[in-house]
């Protein structure tokens, strides 16, 4: 395992259960992950095998069990809600690309893209000519003042991936990004994806069933039945 301070993320021990009809189910246990600056890695596994709830442990979006989650050097316990100075360094250490890309429907696509800015508090000079640049490297330049509902899948995705970029996060968490996609747009959008967070410098944390887009990462490895290990 790489030494934590090398380490854009640290995982350790980390164990998630739920309760149903009084029966205590093990999705994670005792999860050991690591990930360093600009690093890919992809995680596959069933469906419903806990690859999101992973993700959601890790942005401290859910509490787990017991273990310990470090962003960098900023040490939590995974089993303690996350404070408002977490979420406030979530804002910029972390960046998310959803499946099901959670555009806001009102505002157009700059707009968008802005928004992440204006919410971690670091809108200043130069935010919005970078919020452009963005697009314009996610090849939806020219649809800047579109609203998400005008666009394609894909379209909407590279808008995604361009928010989630906007404010320089160290780590991308990317939860089936190519989910709703054909073969050919996933194919382009995943190309994207990897491109711009090695462009960045941003470790990259990929949930994918695409055998294909787990071998283009750094790293690849599986979670069954709560446990991680390498193909």
């Amino acid at each position: 395992m790489n030494n934590i301070n090398d380490s854009v993320l640290q995982v350790k021990g980390l164990s998630k259960s739920f309760l149903f009809e009084d029966q205590k189910i093990d999705v994670l246990h005792d999860i050991e992950l690591s990930i360093l600056e600009g690093m890919s890695l992809s995680i596959r596994g069933d469906s419903g095998c806990g690859k999101t709830t992973l993700l959601n442990l890790v942005a401290r979006l859910e509490m787990g069990d017991c273990g310990e989650i470090f962003w960098g050097q900023h040490k939590m316990s995974a089993s303690a809600s996350c404070n408002s100075k977490e979420a406030s360094l979530r804002s910029t250490f972390l960046g998310v690309v959803y499946q099901s890309y959670y555009l806001i429907p009102e505002l157009d696509v700059l707009e968008n893209v802005l928004i992440a800015g204006k919410l971690s508090g670091s809108y200043g000079p130069g935010v919005r000519d970078r919020a452009r640049a963005l697009l314009s490297k996610m090849g939806v330049g020219n649809k800047e003042k579109q609203i998400p509902t005008k666009l394609s899948g894909g379209e909407r995705q590279r808008v995604a991936i361009a928010r989630a970029l906007i404010n320089q996060p160290k780590l991308i968490l990317a939860d089936e990004p190519t989910g709703n996609l054909d073969e050919r747009t996933g194919g382009e959008v995943m190309d994207l994806l990897l491109m711009s967070c090695e462009e960045e410098n941003a470790a990259l944390i990929l949930v994918t069933h695409n055998p294909s887009f787990a071998r283009a990462t750094n790293e690849s490895i599986f979670l069954k039945k709560g446990k991680l290990a390498t193909e």
